[in-house]
């Protein structure tokens, strides 16, 4: 399967918020934005995910109401929220201000949650993979809802990123939910999990053709990304982590970019 709506590429930064103090961060974030990159993330941990367990790190969501101000032209957000961290309700009022505060420019990436530390000595219940799912399923609704009735309303359409790649659960919601799809395949798992997605299209009755595709690029090869791209990969992510953030491969990607919009 590939996508048939016709989207340019875009390149994504990941800043995990880990082994950096925050001024790195912040101005780590100018400069990407001043490279040209489509949009920013960040990601919804307590803890370092790599080196030192104990490092410095930041919360997500605190840091992207910063980057609502400090930014101008990029998207931004997180990839991705840990839906079982917040109330529903209050997830949907917070995208609402970030998207206000932005105006217009945050995109609500989320997904079910998997580091168990984080929960633990948070006072989150980590329960099982599938309790999680079964979570951001009920609650994905919840939040749509809310979005229809919060005064001010959203000043747009807030695009709904869904992190995540198992078959059975996770696809569905995201036929059910996503405007995107995040994931770290390899063309030959993507391709088979496209075909999985439109399965499940065909059963909620979406066209996911309407879904743009993200897939991280872990050390990708120009070659790599080109095949990941004929099929439908139109969004693409890098990974930066302090101490100090590399951006010159981000700068590379940025270049192929161009070379392939024209």
């Amino acid at each position: 399967m590939t996508t048939s709506v016709n989207r340019p590429v875009r390149i994504g930064a990941q800043l995990a918020p880990q082994h950096a103090d925050y001024r790195t961060i912040r101005d780590t974030v100018s400069e990407l934005e001043d490279a040209g990159v489509d949009i920013l993330f960040n990601w919804d941990h307590f803890f370092p995910l790599s080196g030192e367990p104990d490092g410095l790190h930041f919360e997500a969501w605190t840091m992207l109401g910063a980057w609502a101000e400090q930014t101008s032209r990029v998207e931004f957000g997180t990839l991705v929220n840990c839906n079982s961290y917040r109330n529903a309700n209050l997830q949907a009022d917070m995208a609402r201000t970030l998207d206000h505060i932005s105006g217009g420019r945050f995109i609500f990436g989320t997904g079910a949650g998997w580091f168990e530390r984080d929960y633990d000595e948070y006072g989150y219940e980590f329960g099982t993979p599938g309790s999680r799912i079964a979570a951001l399923s009920r609650d994905l609704p919840v939040i749509e809802e809310r979005w229809s009735k919060l005064n001010p309303a959203p000043t747009r359409k807030i695009p709904v990123m869904i992190g995540g790649g198992g078959v059975k659960k996770t696809l569905r919601i995201v036929a059910e939910h996503a405007d995107i799809w995040h994931s770290f395949s390899s063309p030959e798992v993507l391709a088979e999990k496209l075909d999985v997605l439109r399965s499940h299209g065909d059963a909620v009755g979406r066209d996911v053709s309407e879904i743009e595709i993200s897939t991280e690029l872990r050390g990708s090869t120009e070659d790599n990304a080109e095949k990941l791209h004929a099929l439908g990969t139109t969004m693409f992510t890098v990974g930066l982590s302090g101490p100090d953030y590399d951006i010159a491969k981000v700068k590379r990607w940025l270049a192929w970019r161009d070379s392939i919009n024209g």
